[in-house]
Order: C-alpha cells, then sequence, then structure tokens
C-alpha cells in the first residue's frame, strides 16, 4: 500500500512540474523548474513510463480548432503573418517542453534516456508514435552530424570509453580487454562520433582493419592473436568490418553514413597509399527471406524480376529444399560451408545476389545493404564461408559481402538509390543466373 501512494505521489509531481514548466513565460526559473521534471522523472517506476508519455500525449496536443483556424487563414492569404501564426499553433507544446528540459543540468542526456523508455513501451501503445515523432524531430536536429565531433579512440583513451566498446559492440563481440587492444594496434583503427554534451558518450563507433586486399573472411581481422602489421606501405585498402550504435535512444537518428565518409577521408589523409574502402558486412535475416520463399520487393508475382533470373531463384529454391528440411534442422545436422555440394554453393549464392542487388532498395530490403548503399557503396562482392560464427550460420548460411565506398561516386549513387537504382559489380551479376 505505501509502495503505491509513492508512486502516485511521484507521478503527481512530475506532471505538476511539467505543467508548472510548459507555464513559465519567462526564463529565470526555467533552469530549476527543468531540472525538477527531470529529478521527478527519474524516480518513477518503470512501469509508470506509458503512464506518463501518455499524459505528455493527451495533454500537450496542438489545439485542433487553431490549428484549423490558422490553416484557413493562410490558405486564403498566403502571406508571412499567416504562414507564422500557422507554425506556431500547428507545433505541439510537448517540443517546446523538451526544448525546456534541455537547458536543465545533463538535459540532454535525460531526454535521450526519456526516448529510450519510450520506444520500449510504443509495441503496446502506439498512439505514443506521437510524442516519439516530436522526440525524434528534436533529437535529429541536436544530433546533427554538424554538431558531432569525430574523434580516434585508441589504448590511451579513458576507460570509461574503452569499457563502452566493449560493452556495445553489436557486429563481432569483443571478448575482453585483449581482444580489445588488439583492435586498437597500429593496423587498425577504431572512430566514434561524441556529442558536446556527452563528452565520454561515444554515440556510434566504427572499427577498421589496414590490410593489402580487399578481406573475404572475418576471421582474420577479429582474431585477437592475429600478428599486427606495422609496415604502413602494405596498407593498400581500408575495411570498415563493425559499426555499432550505442544509445538506443537515438534511434532512427542518422549518424552512421556521416561517420563513415568522414573515416574514409581521414584515412585517406593520413594513408594517401590507401585507395580501397570497402566493408566486410553480414547480411543479417538472409536465411529467413529464403525460408519464406525468397520474395523481391514484397510482391509474390516478382513481375520485376527477368525470367532468366526468376527462373534461377525458383531453381535454387528447389535446391535447397528448405521446405521439406529447415536450415535449422541442416545445422543442427552439423551442415558446413565447406562440405557443400557445387549446386548448394550456387544456389546459396544465386540468392543472395538477387536479395541484395535487386531486393535490397525495397522496403524490406537488408537493413545492413540499404545502410551502405543509401550511403553511396557499391555492391562489390558476395563472399563464401565468410562468417563461421554460429550467428553467421543460421543468419547468412556464412556469408558476408563486401560494399565498394568509391569517393568519387558516393553522390552519385546514393542519389540512384533513392530511385531504387542499385549499382552492383558484373560478378554480383554473373551470381545471379548461375
Amino acid at each position: 500500500m505505501l509502495e503505491k501512494l509513492a508512486k502516485a505521489r511521484y507521478f503527481s509531481r512530475v506532471t505538476g512540474a511539467v505543467t508548472r514548466l510548459i507555464s513559465e513565460r519567462g526564463e529565470s526559473n526555467a533552469v530549476s523548474m527543468a531540472d525538477d521534471v527531470i529529478n521527478n522523472y527519474s524516480k518513477l517506476a518503470k512501469d509508470q513510463h506509458a503512464k506518463f508519455f501518455t499524459f505528455l500525449f493527451q495533454k500537450l496536443n496542438p489545439d485542433p480548432i487553431a490549428v484549423v483556424s490558422a490553416a484557413q487563414n493562410f490558405s486564403a492569404e498566403g502571406n508571412a503573418r499567416n504562414y507564422i501564426k500557422l507554425q506556431r499553433v500547428v507545433e505541439p507544446p510537448r517540443q517546446e517542453l523538451f526544448r525546456r528540459l534541455n537547458r536543465a543540468t545533463n538535459g540532454t542526456a535525460a531526454l535521450v534516456g526519456m526516448r529510450r523508455d519510450l520506444l520500449q513501451v510504443l509495441d503496446k501503445q502506439p498512439e505514443l508514435t506521437a510524442v516519439d515523432f516530436d522526440l525524434h524531430h528534436l533529437l535529429s536536429s541536436w544530433f546533427n552530424p554538424g554538431f558531432l565531433k569525430m574523434h580516434r579512440v585508441d589504448w590511451k583513451s579513458p576507460a570509461e570509453i574503452l569499457e563502452k566498446l566493449i560493452q556495445h559492440e553489436a557486429v563481432h563481440a569483443i571478448d575482453g580487454w585483449d581482444d580489445l587492444r588488439r583492435r586498437l594496434q597500429p593496423d587498425r583503427r577504431c572512430f566514434a562520433f561524441f556529442h558536446p554534451q556527452l563528452p565520454n558518450e561515444p554515440l556510434i563507433f566504427v572499427e577498421v582493419a589496414l590490410l593489402p586486399e580487399i578481406p573475404a573472411v572475418i576471421t582474420p581481422l577479429v582474431d585477437k592473436k592475429a600478428e599486427t602489421v606495422h609496415q604502413t606501405s602494405n596498407y593498400k585498402v581500408a575495411a570498415f568490418y563493425s559499426i555499432s550504435n550505442c544509445e538506443p535512444g537515438l534511434r532512427g537518428v542518422s549518424m552512421g553514413n556521416f561517420l563513415i565518409k568522414r573515416v574514409a577521408e581521414q584515412l585517406h589523409a593520413e594513408f594517401p597509399g590507401l585507395k580501397t574502402f570497402v566493408t566486410l558486412s553480414p547480411i543479417p535475416g538472409f536465411i529467413d527471406w529464403v525460408a519464406s520463399g525468397a520474395d523481391v520487393g514484397g510482391e509474390k508475382s516478382n513481375v520485376q524480376l527477368k525470367p532468366a533470373i526468376r527462373s534461377a531463384r525458383e531453381q535454387a529454391l528447389e535446391t535447397l529444399g528448405l521446405v521439406k528440411r529447415s536450415w535449422t534442422e541442416r545445422l543442427s545436422a552439423g551442415w558446413h560451408p565447406d562440405d557443400a555440394s557445387e549446386k548448394e554453393k550456387s544456389a546459396l549464392l544465386c540468392l543472395a545476389s538477387i536479395y541484395l542487388g535487386l531486393g535490397s532498395a525495397g522496403r524490406n530490403g537488408n537493413p545492413v545493404a540499404k545502410f551502405h548503399l543509401g550511403n553511396g557503396a557499391k555492391l562489390h562482392q558476395i563472399n563464401w564461408s565468410a562468417d563461421l560464427s554460429r550467428k553467421g550460420l543460421r543468419e547468412s548460411g556464412a556469408l558476408m559481402v563486401n560494399y565498394l565506398y568509391d569517393l568519387s561516386s558516393v553522390e552519385e549513387n546514393h542519389e540512384r538509390f533513392t530511385h531504387g537504382e542499385i549499382d552492383y559489380s558484373r560478378a554480383v551479376g554473373r551470381l545471379m543466373v548461375p
């Protein structure tokens, strides 16, 4: 009973603090009021977060009558005065609340944390998407890459930052400090974006291997016992093998594309001999796509596929026969790419090339492919038996991809991708029709 009363008291305090802050006309007390909101919000129980965001949704919406009136006035006479009036009444009071909260002590970090909490309740309460839209809108401005600082992270970086790399590595887990030390040796690079208000919080980081040639297998890149190459004249290729977001509260806020481009430019300045910038990327969801019928573009008819490619796809599906024996059952029986038949290998490579080379621009395209191709990269090569980890075998049949970043054509490729065109190499094209 006492716990229930305490929870009700904290909720009443935070909603009261919100009302006072949004009603404040001057700025003299705004910071202390914002602090009050954040302090009281931090005392809410996890199961009260949805109730708090529902309060923001219900109480801080735009006035529909004022919006209609302002829209009619602007439609009748589209002058500056009516335009400004329309903008003011359309903007929800929530956005002003968030702006005022950002002035609080550690306000930026608190708002990122609030959005992290909000994202966890959206599935059950989709109407709160309106609140998320407002918060995402402001965070996208405040975390614009123009405000972010890119720094190299090395072994001399603060331990607090290094610990976060271990914690947030999302592609190839870092197995303790020895593993991290190897990833920060002279033939490796790690760069991260930081925000001025969060100086010791890497927001997103990318790991790079400096190599003599384009890599086709991930193991040598993440082997903590791999020999370090000190001879810089051997650095011909920069391979981006992992990019990880550190803050769930910034989901959907674009930063990674800008980070990769800045890293490529900085590495080229440091090592003029570097001519090739590629990734070695996983294909999450590929096997699930194959198992569900290898539909391209979300249309079962696949009318956009040329007859020869459609035929090759059907033949590949028949060869794999996942309807009769699932991929999980194959793995449980000890399936390994080195033991696969040539027909099975050809089938998987054919389907991967169609999935990435023709389906990536669609709504259901592979997220990793959409990220790199949308940044202006080229689908360069699909590699067999490249990732033998349990996750790699389960999600992509051990396949991995090289996306090529040609700095002279990334803008053109980006523009083409926005119109549904995917730039892929002849080698990838040949895989589509074995």
